[in-house]
């Protein structure tokens, strides 16, 4: 494939030839260049890399059916509860989460981190659903579920042997969650969710909803454990609002812990975002960071639209940057800056300058989008978006391909 005058990153026109689902060359654009029937129509466009979304819940969306008024209680306890009792009332999970993942491919994401919920209720049914929607969509887009005690792993009967279940059968992430607010026994709940790691040979990550000192000490405690067990590169915390609210010496301690342990970040860009650790700190010390849209339209929540460039918007937007560097890094965050979190092997970044996912070498997971800029693409949010995924077309013009 030949992809005609686009602009890498919004630099000068080129042409960019792809093989084996690789970038091969990016060559200075020329008109007169033939044709042979393989080239992909540019027409000035921005040619940027695609969207990882590392932290989605496939299996409880509702996007795309008639909207619900919220009627979840506040807390993690309180909304776990009214999606249980209202999530089998939905289509099933394989539809609805393959319908999704459909969407938000057809948005430019070609690779995915999801949340599968496994608890007593629900067992394994929720997380059959998200394999299948990977299934339905494998070659468009790289999937990674995550076998996630949503319920927590000590308030109700069998739930590490269903965890255990799952990663027998294709889950490929160890979830854990508030470890001292939900399941009240931060030792127990993380041994159970180490020992899985390990049993799997499997990454962690952990949501992180714990305020203040109280998150503080839970991180410090998944900290030690990444030290003693030598899990460098293989622990992600999700949310963590509020570690960068105790005291400045506090956030740099982490944010130092992190880069020396390389335990990696994921955020959603909540309205909350002053609270957490100041991203462009993260990204100076080499930290990974991750962006992604949570659950969307769902029991949880009434917002998110399966568009990650939406998301790009925000954590721009939370995060006060009007710069259009600034701006620019949020992409990269919202794609490189994810696929590290899926692949720690991958070249980091290191600067909100780093611009990279379009090298010769690079994987060809590309979105094509209207703009005069990155800054402007990013609070456009055009329509005219061509995706592809290892060297393929997988979606024009927000429609799948194929």
């Amino acid at each position: 494939m030949l992809i005609r005058n686009v602009r890498p990153w919004g630099g000068p026109s080129a042409d960019v030839d792809i093989k084996d689902g690789r970038i091969a060359a990016v060559l200075p654009h020329d008109p007169a260049r033939a044709d042979d029937g393989t080239c992909v129509q540019g027409r000035g466009r921005l040619v940027m890399p695609s969207f990882s979304d590392v932290h989605c819940h496939l299996d409880s969306n509702r996007v795309g059916l008639p909207f619900r008024g919220h009627t979840g209680s506040p807390g993690v306890w309180g909304l776990t509860m009214n999606d249980r009792a209202h999530w089998r009332e939905d289509p099933p999970v394989a539809e609805r989460a393959t319908s999704l993942l459909g969407r938000m491919i057809a948005h430019g994401t070609t690779r995915v981190r999801s949340y599968a919920q496994i608890d007593a209720d629900s067992g394994l049914e929720r997380f059959e659903g998200v394999l299948a929607a990977k299934e339905a969509h494998k070659d468009r887009a790289d999937v990674e579920i995550m076998a996630f005690p949503q319920a927590g792993l000590l308030l109700e009967k069998g739930v590490p042997e269903l965890m255990d279940r799952a990663l027998s059968s294709g889950a490929a992430v160890v979830g854990g969650i508030d470890p001292c607010t939900l399941d009240r026994d931060p030792v127990r709940h993380l041994d159970i969710v180490f020992g899985l790691a390990e049993r799997h040979q499997a990454p962690v990550d952990i949501h992180l909803h714990e305020p203040g000192h109280l998150g503080v000490y839970s991180t410090d405690l998944i900290l030690e454990r990444v030290r003693a067990l030598g899990m460098q590169g293989k622990v992600t915390l999700s949310h963590a609002y509020e570690l960068g609210t105790v005291d400045e010496a506090t956030t740099r301690r982490l944010v130092e812990e992190f880069a020396e342990l390389d335990v990696s970040m994921a955020t959603i860009a909540p309205a909350q975002q002053a609270h957490a650790l100041p991203l462009a700190d993260l990204t100076r010390a080499g930290v990974r960071v991750g962006l992604g849209q949570d659950g969307q339209r769902d029991h949880w929540s009434p917002y998110g639209n399966g568009d990650m460039l939406d998301r790009t918007w925000q954590l721009a937007f939370t995060n006060r940057y009007r710069r259009d560097e600034l701006i620019e890094h949020c992409w990269a965050v919202a794609s490189r800056g994810g696929h590290t979190l899926l692949d720690p092997s991958l070249q980091r970044l290191t600067s909100t300058a780093d611009r990279p996912g379009l090298d010769v070498g690079d994987a060809a997971d590309l979105v094509l989008v209207g703009g005069d800029s990155v800054a402007a693409a990013v609070m456009d949010r055009g329509t005219d978006r061509t995706v592809v995924h290892a060297g393929r077309i997988v979606a024009a013009g927000l429609q799948l391909v194929g």
